[in-house]
């Protein structure tokens, strides 16, 4: 299963001649992923590809990773994943992959980090419904009884309750390939991806 490294660009509308619709996409900048090192079942256990993207700044930067790259010999990137494939044979270190490894009409799934929302009331983090919305009910979005006092005496677990909302990997599968732009290095998939703009997303075939 070969994916690329990318980031979450706009959501926008793509007009198709063919049937008169008009179809929301997101676009996922790829640019150039490139083969920093190989996972092999003899020596790992498993087969996969150490896939590097992105410009990286100083302090993203560690001297850790800094000598992975300088080992491979290639230039430092921001985001360094591993993607697992059947044959690591086929690739090289140091080899370029672009958005041509997919071709419109693919089935990919995307996986990335939802926006952070810190810490949340239940309505907004679980969809509660709320107490009365009359004058003088003094419980419009509070919690309420939780369980029961003297028995059990303790809250149940996996209560729905206030606390932190978002920042968490999420994987959408069953999305299209739209279009590919070579040029931009953009791959435009229908419909929502996780995260907000310009975090790290993960794009694999099927």
């Amino acid at each position: 299963m070969i994916g690329l490294v990318g980031q979450k660009g706009t959501m926008t509308q793509l007009y198709d001649e063919k049937t008169g619709a008009v179809i929301p996409v997101t676009a996922i900048e790829v640019g150039e992923c490139v083969v920093v090192g190989k996972r092999t079942v003899g020596r790992d256990g498993y087969n996969a590809l150490q896939i590097g993207q992105g410009r990286p700044t100083k302090r993203q930067l560690t001297r850790p990773v800094a000598g992975v790259y300088k080992r491979a010999g290639v230039e430092p990137k921001r985001w360094l994943r591993e993607v697992r494939v059947d044959n690591v044979d086929a690739y090289q270190v140091g080899q370029k992959l672009t958005v041509e490894l997919f071709a419109p009409g693919d089935i990919v799934t995307v996986t990335g980090r939802t926006r952070g929302r810190g810490f949340s009331g239940g309505m907004r983090r679980w969809g509660w419904a709320g107490g009365p919305d009359s004058h003088g009910s003094m419980s419009h979005r509070r919690i309420g009884s939780v369980s029961s006092g003297s028995s059990p005496g303790r809250v149940y677990p996996h209560r729905t309750l206030p606390g932190h909302y978002g920042n968490e990997k999420l994987t959408v599968r069953g999305l299209k390939v739209v279009r590919i732009d070579k040029e931009r290095g953009l791959l435009y998939v229908r419909g929502a991806i996780p995260g907000h703009r310009g975090s790290e997303v993960m794009v694999r075939k099927g």
